[in-house]
């Protein structure tokens, strides 16, 4: 009889799948040291869960005739069972353990306790539902380096500037280099502009002119239109480093200057008492999309931007950077040499589920299962029309933008069924100190992915100030899956579930198949309930996206060309000013931005908060390091910048 069992749950920072298969003994706690390397003169599984609502030991799986068991081992938050605090209690197959900010689902092997005798049952919704053929491509596209391109000469560890000469190729020379050209180099460039950078010293490459076009794509596959409000934070405003006036005056005064006065003071109540009395404000895609553009026109971007696939990244021989790009057109390649380099490419690809992944490859069926981040407009047009059963996987910020535009298309169809997949229940929320987040039905309550006072708060300093380890702590207790606190989509989901249309199951993917009717059938182990199958017109996969190094292959070369460190999120190590210390070039410097460096010294990396502060303190450290024409804003400079902004005239 096998002792393994496999231990599932999603990392409370990113979301990212775990699932070890570890030997009954199991030890769980926050400190290696303290938990028990043998039992019994059996060898202990030590499982460490990085939170300071984990215990130094607290807690063990154990077997007690031949039952597996866990027993809380006086932790201070104690164990939760399927929900309830537990001291001590025998584990099924699919049971949930809740320790600390960790939601584990305990799955056995065949032979570890007898085999459980499942019910299977079945839930279906309209059989009839007919499916386009497939046309949208693969969710995550991977363009492998040429094979001839780059040259040989970027084996090099520091790749000769006179060898890249004679490649008889472009070499363009700039002092400053924002690679991936979107919000995160934006914001770099923009202050760069606004510190006195002349435009003709900067180049930005990157696929789209537009500095928000994939942010703007992303926003409309998953439901945000234009009119609609973002999900996102609006305590900064990319386009202006001064954050007044902010999104909310703005649309006030807008609002005030066509009569509408009561909607121009609701907004502003709104910003003055979130998020104790009233809901957090957030500004409408369109009014942050235009706000760029007119930011984008005074700095010069069209001068800055330049169209480039860029390939490989390297230190040159004098103490600067190469970068080896590809141009418009078949075999148009080109290289640029710069001093500093700024690296904000943004999230590398769509996570997709792996069983989501292994079904469209198998059927080719790329319609009927779509991830919430593709262009997927075909659901709700089919769902209004002919009405059908969509299935929701995950349960963060994008889920339940993609429940509420499911709920529109209903009111068009009553023939419309939603079932919402979770992994396991969700008893309690996240604590941290002495708070602790709200959960209804199963979804945890925060008005964005991180705590308030992660972006410029206490919170902030804590972390900045944490070592590595400490890091790990800190992330764990303030990250975990989230949604918005906004009351529409709560009365939402309370109708639903009180009609009937909206269903919540729990439990693990074993695979997903098509049957005769070309429906997809989800078959899920089910607590209590054995295997079930779960019958749908479409899926909607809505766990996000993927910021691994690995999932790009220019970042993974670069990591592996020098042999970079990663953290323990496997996102680049940056210092405390974003720096990437590693990658100095004699007096060239090297600064990341956005999703890549989390676990780093700031939390909220790819919010607009996020992105700008990592640009400030970049420019302060290139200011501090004297580069070329970078001047330290002071009080009369910041504000003769600010004036100039406000009269929208070029830095």
């Amino acid at each position: 009889m096998t002792n393994q069992i496999k231990l599932s749950w999603e990392d409370p920072a990113t979301g990212e799948r775990r699932e070890p298969n570890l030997s009954v003994p199991i030890a769980f706690g926050r400190e290696f040291a303290r938990l028990p390397a043998e039992l019994r003169g059996q060898r202990v599984s030590r499982m460490l869960l990085n939170s300071n609502e984990v215990s130094r030991y607290h807690a063990l799986i154990d077997w007690e005739q031949n039952q597996p068991v866990v027993i809380d081992q006086a932790s201070v938050n104690g164990v939760i069972v399927n929900g309830q605090r537990q001291t001590r209690s025998i584990l099924a197959n699919g049971d949930t353990l809740q320790i600390g900010p960790y939601i584990i689902t305990v799955t056995f092997g065949i032979n570890v306790t007898a085999q459980i005798i499942s019910n299977r049952s079945e839930i279906q919704f309209n059989p009839n539902t007919n499916l386009p053929d497939p046309s949208l491509p693969l969710a995550r596209p991977v363009t492998p380096l040429g094979s001839n391109f780059p040259p040989p000469a970027f084996q090099a560890e520091n790749v000769s500037v006179q060898a890249l000469h004679a490649t008889g190729l472009p070499v363009d020379e700039f002092d400053y280099l924002a690679i991936g050209a979107g919000l995160g180099s934006f914001v770099w460039v923009d202050l760069l502009r606004i510190s006195g950078v002349r435009p003709d010293k900067i180049l930005a490459l990157g696929l789209e002119a537009e500095p928000y076009a994939r942010y703007k794509r992303l926003c409309l596959n998953s439901q945000i239109p234009l009119q609609e409000r973002l999900r996102s934070n609006s305590d900064s405003c990319p386009d202006n480093i001064w954050g007044w006036p902010s999104y909310a005056l703005r649309e006030s005064w807008r609002d005030f200057t066509k009569g509408q006065i009561n909607s121009a003071s609701k907004y502003l109540w709104q910003v003055f008492s979130e998020p104790t009395f009233i809901e957090t404000y957030t500004p409408r895609a369109a009014n942050v999309f235009d706000s760029l553009d007119r930011e984008a026109q005074r700095i010069g971007w069209n001068q800055i931007y330049r169209y480039g696939r860029v390939r490989s990244i390297r230190k040159t021989d004098d103490g600067r950077y190469c970068v080896a790009y590809s141009r418009q057109g078949g075999g148009n390649h080109a290289f640029v040499v710069t001093r500093y380099l700024h690296l904000s490419p943004g999230y590398p690809a769509i996570q997709f589920l792996p069983d989501l992944q292994a079904y469209r490859e198998k059927y080719q069926d790329f319609k009927s299962v779509v991830n919430a981040y593709e262009a997927h407009d075909h659901v709700y047009q089919q769902l209004e029309q002919q009405g059908g059963t969509v299935l929701i996987r995950g349960r963060g910020i994008v889920a339940s933008r993609i429940f509420q535009r499911i709920y529109q298309a209903r009111q068009q169809n009553r023939q419309i069924t939603v079932l919402h997949l979770m992994r396991s229940p969700k008893p309690q929320g996240n604590k941290f100190q002495t708070a602790t987040r709200l959960v209804k039905n199963h979804y945890e309550f925060q008005p964005f992915n991180w705590p308030k006072a992660c972006w410029g708060g206490e919170l902030r300093a804590m972390l900045e100030k944490a070592t590595p380890e400490e890091r790990k702590s800190l992330l764990a207790d303030w990250g975990g899956t989230t949604t918005a606190d906004r009351q529409d989509w709560q009365r939402i989901t309370e109708q639903g579930l009180k009609e009937g249309w909206y269903q919540i199951a729990f439990g693990e993917v074993l695979d997903v198949e098509q049957d005769g009717q070309n429906r997809t059938i989800t078959s899920i182990q089910e607590k209590g309930f054995g295997e079930m199958k779960l019958a749908a017109d479409f899926i909607i996969d809505a766990t996000g996206l993927d910021a691994k190094v690995n999932a790009s292959p220019l970042l993974e070369d670069l990591v592996k060309h020098y042999s970079l460190p990663l953290n323990y999120l496997g996102r680049l190590v940056v210092a405390n000013n974003f720096e990437l210390v590693e990658m100095r070039s004699g007096k060239g410097q090297m600064y990341a931005a956005g999703a890549i460096t989390l676990g780093g010294p700031y939390a909220a990396v790819d919010s607009f908060l996020g992105l700008q502060y990592a640009a400030l303190v970049a420019v302060d450290g290139l200011a501090t390091a004297r580069a070329p024409g970078v001047q330290r804003l002071s009080a009369i400079s910041s504000f003769r910048q600010w004036l100039k902004w406000a009269l929208n005239q070029s830095p």
